[in-house]
């Protein structure tokens, strides 16, 4: 019976390796909900990746059980192996071919950095500080007016800022984020709302102003597939565009005190209808003189402004419910 040649076996091999890890890689569970616009970026590197790392363990593990096998010690055989002192082109082989595949995912990760916006972090309109007299949140509460300040007064400069298709334009939505032990804290300088989450708009082009009071913590949103640090008196940035409603973790990722595992809030993505009705109730909620907000006339205000509050124990827009009442 002929021996099958060891370049067929070795073409076999190669087919049915690279099948397993393009499968395997382009069809593994290991990475949360997708819910921003650069996810899709990390994830098709991490998945190109991943497909590498699959197909080199099987190419190692494999050879390792072949050569158990085929020369493992027989019964009998007390006579000493094959006298190999090296293989030049072998060596040159398993030196070349990592060297080429560092190389390529180098580049391509340098591509994904760009199109995610972190080559032109900075020349984004900077609004001036702001300081929160009422807190916004139980968090918050707990925070003198001075530490209450979020924003930094410097441009950032450092961080994931505008992608090539949004640069030189203004951000929809800027929001001044500052990491105390143990807490995020997020104010709006457009509205002066102050929260102890992050509520953003569906779509919209959202730049975080990223600064720290103590220490340096790490702003990370798994299912955005974005972290950036935020140091303390060096301001950065966080821009990205998130795609799908719903409630997402924020994890501090920087070790940052005893704590540190506490150190947790969420992101909240509405509707833009759920946005602005969440927006004009915080408003009048954290208004700086509270006498004027027990003196509002409902007379003076708006369906809309009227009915605002309630939306939020409602579960329904403040849309919704205003055709309700003009239906009856």
């Amino acid at each position: 019976m002929q021996q099958v040649p060891v370049s067929l076996w070795t073409l076999v091999a190669g087919i049915v390796v690279t099948a397993i890890s393009i499968w395997i890689g382009q069809n593994h569970t290991l990475m949360p909900v997708q819910a921003s616009l650069q996810a899709p970026l990390v994830d098709g590197f991490f998945s190109i990746m991943f497909t590498i790392a699959i197909a080199l363990f099987l190419v190692v593990e494999g050879t390792i059980v072949v050569f158990l096998i085929q020369f493992r010690r027989r019964r009998g055989d007390d006579t000493d192996g094959v006298p190999i002192e090296g293989n030049l082109p072998l060596e040159v082989f398993w030196t070349a071919i990592p060297t080429v595949i560092v190389l390529l995912l180098g580049i391509y990760s340098v591509d994904v950095f760009n199109r995610m916006g972190g080559f032109d972090p900075a020349g984004h309109p900077h609004s001036a500080a702001h300081v929160a007299h009422l807190p916004g949140s139980a968090i918050a509460a707990t925070l003198s007016d001075t530490e209450a300040t979020t924003a930094p007064t410097i441009a950032p400069t450092i961080g994931i800022g505008a992608s090539p298709q949004t640069l030189n334009k203004p951000a929809d939505l800027v929001v001044d984020v500052k990491g105390i032990q143990y807490a995020w804290l997020f104010n709006y300088p457009d509205s002066g709302i102050t929260s102890g989450e992050l509520h953003i708009p569906v779509g919209a082009d959202v730049q975080l102003n990223l600064s720290a009071q103590d220490v340096i913590h790490s702003f990370w949103v798994p299912n955005f597939r974005l972290k950036q640090d935020a140091l303390p008196g060096i301001p950065t940035e966080l821009r990205f565009v998130a795609t799908k409603p719903g409630t997402y973790p924020v994890v501090c990722a920087e070790l940052c005190g005893g704590y540190h595992g506490s150190m947790r809030t969420q992101v909240i993505v509405h509707t833009p209808e759920e946005y602005d009705s969440w927006q004009t109730e915080n408003q009048i909620a954290q208004q700086q003189n509270l006498n004027q907000v027990v003196a509002v006339n409902p007379a003076d205000l708006s369906t809309s402004e009227f009915l605002a509050p309630h939306t939020h124990d409602m579960g329904i827009s403040a849309a919704t419910l205003e055709s309700l009442v003009i239906s009856h």
